[in-house]
């Protein structure tokens, strides 16, 4: 009988990270890094999976090797397998195989939250996102609350493959023994030739370019008449059409004007 295999994607940040005033170039400091409470909570999450169902954890990670000790670290509590991908786009190759594959719901650096949804997508997996409790329901089945708003919460049921997504307050991760922290742990590092196949780009649709409609107020007057009226500008002075032949240049700029009038740019 084969293992389920769940993978835990978390995300290493630089919480304070130097940027150069004159390029904008981007300097990153490990002694400044770290994984979100969102990301610890869902290796945790993992981990109690992996218990439930006799199960390996994959930990895995996009980045540098830079990030190399902090993934060791965090891996210490438990991970089967440590794996670092230098690109993002590289991680649905890591978790094609994935039973559960479970994400923090937010980056520190005030990341969208998107990145467990396009995993699904990419691994054509059921998804359950910004879940605020979770529990085993069977191998490779997983009961949770998911927040809805307004303080309003649902309860949900996926089955494997799926993605979860974890706020977090879900779980403390567990603290590494000694031993685990004494014991060299070996990060695979996988890159985009294996982990990634080409893909040719789909084009949803082609067409002119239209700009966007004006935003008009209500309609005034008691009587459907006068709205009618209001809404068609039929007793309205309207300027009369006219032709206009300019250069390029005067003419891009006359029509830009037009639209101004019109109400269609700012």
């Amino acid at each position: 009988m084969r293992l389920l295999e769940i993978v835990a994607a978390v995300r290493w940040v630089d919480t304070a990270p130097e940027v150069d005033l004159l390029t904008g170039e981007v300097h990153l400091d490990v002694r400044t890094g770290g994984f979100s409470a969102a990301d610890r909570a869902a290796f945790e999450t993992a981990l109690r999976l992996a218990d439930a169902w006799s199960a390996t954890v994959t930990l895995v990670s996009a980045g540098g090797a830079e990030i190399e000790p902090a993934l060791r670290s965090l891996a210490a509590s438990g991970a089967s397998r440590v794996v670092r991908v230098p690109d993002i786009s590289q991680l649905p190759g890591v978790i094609s195989a994935a039973d559960v594959v479970v994400c923090g719901d937010v980056s520190s650096d005030g990341g969208t939250g998107s990145a467990p949804g396009w995993l699904a997508h990419e691994r054509h997996a059921a998804q359950a996102l910004g879940l605020v409790a979770v529990d085993e329901d069977g191998p490779g089945v997983v009961t949770a609350v998911r927040r809805l708003g307004a303080g309003r919460s649902e309860r949900v049921r996926v089955s494997a493959p799926s993605v979860i997504s974890v706020e977090g307050s879900v779980a403390t991760l567990r603290r590494a023994s000694l031993g685990a922290v004494r014991t060299p742990i070996r990060v695979e590092v996988i890159d985009e030739a294996v982990a990634t196949s080409p893909r040719s780009p789909r084009v949803l649709s082609t067409g002119p370019w239209r700009p966007r409609a004006r935003v008009l107020p209500p309609p005034v007057g008691d009587a459907a008449r006068d709205r009618i009226v209001h809404l068609t500008g039929a007793l309205v002075d309207r300027t009369p059409p006219r032709r206009v032949e300019l250069e390029a240049p005067a003419a891009a700029e006359a029509i830009l004007e037009q639209l101004r009038a019109w109400g269609y740019l700012p």
